[in-house]
């Protein structure tokens, strides 16, 4: 007898590849993930071993207690926001509520797999749109909208490349949008951006009908496995979300935490302060090696490796994991001649460059 058979779309999936982290010992530098270079606040690190004592109950239906702290620290409406199972349950809910077979979405031709993912998971077609300078190009994305697009997935800043797009250029794109297609604002990593002309999207969110910023506590809040983020929309669009939102997607032990890493700025300072200090000394390092190393305002960058040597990317990785450097391969973005390192620890990113120079030298 024949299986069951999988929607069309499911098929056309890749499955989403995660870095080898759990590979090569106890010892090794994982800077594979975009992790936070510091880890979690104490606070929520208590937080979350107090939120054990009884595990028997169910947790808040709708995270109420963290979507009122998320409105408290960031100065928004709690009724506007949603949170979920990390930011790709977000990105999973907006596909599932919004498109579907016969639909397109857009996004970055190096932009977030999650988005493609979601996508084909509904039955509708993503669309990868060229980017400029590795940069997303607002008039690419605009010159592809047609009747069949509905949603357009932004990460900004853009993972892997690192690169984003200035507040006049959201507004620039939003404004070319037609209002029944919605504008998907994936900020994950704006905490660690300094730049004066970026903003997250929360302003263009209390303006428009169609416009969605989602967030997490993955990056800067060192909650990765903790699995929690939220979105920041319109009253319609959230009401719309909590439809097809499961209830209590968001575990007690999560909640405690993030409310608490949200409660401990201290920290929070501290670890952007790191990343501006340690972002521009290791691209510093790597360029004074002879490597090319793209612009970044996150916590991470690609370095470029020669695909015409035996120097090349996939060489540099091997070199990298065999000294127990865990990076990540980016050919899955469309970038096979790159690797993506995250910004970790002074004493970790001393240990990177002393194996690039390493490669780079012999």
């Amino acid at each position: 007898m024949a299986p069951p058979k999988a929607k069309p779309g499911v098929l056309a999936i890749t499955p989403y590849a995660g870095s080898e982290a759990g590979m090569g010992g106890e010892d090794r530098i994982v800077i594979s993930s975009n992790e936070s270079a510091l880890g979690a606040s104490w606070q929520a690190m208590e937080a979350y071993s107090g939120a054990a004592e009884d595990m028997r109950r169910y947790p808040e239906i709708d995270a109420r207690s963290l979507r009122h702290a998320i409105a408290d620290r960031h100065g928004l409406e709690a009724d506007r926001i949603i949170c979920g199972c990390g930011s790709d349950q977000l990105i999973d809910l907006i596909a599932l509520a919004y498109a579907g077979p016969g639909d397109e979405t857009l996004y970055t031709e190096h932009g977030f797999t999650m988005y493609p993912i979601a996508s084909l998971g509904v039955g509708a077609t993503p669309v990868a749109v060229p980017e400029t300078n590795l940069t997303a190009d607002v008039d690419a994305i605009l010159e592809r909208v047609n009747r069949k697009t509905r949603i357009v997935f932004l990460a900004n800043p853009n993972n892997p490349t690192g690169t984003y797009l200035p507040e006049a250029e959201l507004r620039r794109l939003h404004a070319g949008l037609p209002e029944e297609v919605l504008l998907v604002l994936d900020a994950a990593y704006a905490e660690y951006v300094t730049a004066e002309d970026y903003d997250p999207g929360a302003s263009l969110v209390r303006e428009a009908s169609n416009v969605v910023m989602t967030r997490t506590f993955s990056k800067i809040y060192a909650l990765a496995s903790l699995r929690v983020g939220w979105a920041y929309a319109p009253e319609a669009i959230i009401d719309i979300l909590d439809r097809v939102r499961p209830p209590f997607n968001v575990s007690v032990p999560a909640i405690e935490a993030a409310k608490a890493a949200l409660a401990d700025t201290d920290h929070t300072a501290r670890a952007r302060a790191h990343n501006a200090e340690m972002l521009p000394w290791f691209v510093a390092q790597v360029e004074a090696l002879g490597l090319t190393v793209n612009p970044s305002v996150a916590n991470f960058v690609i370095v470029h490796f020669d695909p015409d040597t035996e120097k090349n990317a996939e060489s540099a990785y091997r070199h990298l994991f065999a000294r127990g450097i865990v990076t990540r391969r980016v050919a899955g973005y469309g970038l096979p001649d790159w690797v993506r390192m995250s910004i970790g620890t002074r004493d970790e990113m001393e240990e990177v460059v002393k194996a690039l120079r390493e490669f780079v030298q012999t």
